[in-house]
């Protein structure tokens, strides 16, 4: 039993990518890299905010990260993110990676992988800030 299972903690906020571990994403020890655990987490955290600013954004910082879990290959990787924070063209998004087994030994229950704390901000054509437009989907002022 995993210690989620234990806990009973499920995802937290919206699943924004699904996405298969392959093989060319593995290091040596065939394991998936963290660094493209990372730019999923920073895909998904990216279409919220660009959903969320209703338009482009970028990446400003990372905080708050932790791997709790190794990824295999063959894991399936589900991202969710939960909006934290909107300010005047910033958003804070909470990306939680869940995975399990799909490929070979399927495991019904999945695990949580990682987590943190991404920061964006909604920019212009010009790629400087702007302001975050009211977007009832996500928040309210």
């Amino acid at each position: 039993m995993s210690s989620d299972e234990k806990t009973g903690r499920e995802p937290h906020g919206l699943l924004v990518l699904r996405t298969l571990a392959m093989p060319k994403d593995t290091n040596p020890s065939g394991d998936i890299f963290g660094g493209w655990i990372l730019a999923q987490m920073d895909v998904a955290g990216g279409l919220m905010a660009s959903e969320v600013s209703r338009g482009r954004t970028v990446t400003v910082s990372v905080e708050k990260m932790s791997f709790d879990k190794p990824v295999r290959m063959g894991d399936t990787i589900c991202v969710h993110a939960e909006l934290l924070h909107v300010g005047n063209s910033s958003m804070d998004i909470k990306l939680e990676v869940w995975a399990r087994q799909l490929v070979g030994a399927y495991e019904a229950q999945r695990q949580l992988v990682t987590e943190g704390v991404f920061r964006y901000v909604a920019v212009d054509e010009n790629r400087r800030p702007r302001r975050v437009p009211d977007n009832p989907d996500f928040f309210s002022r």
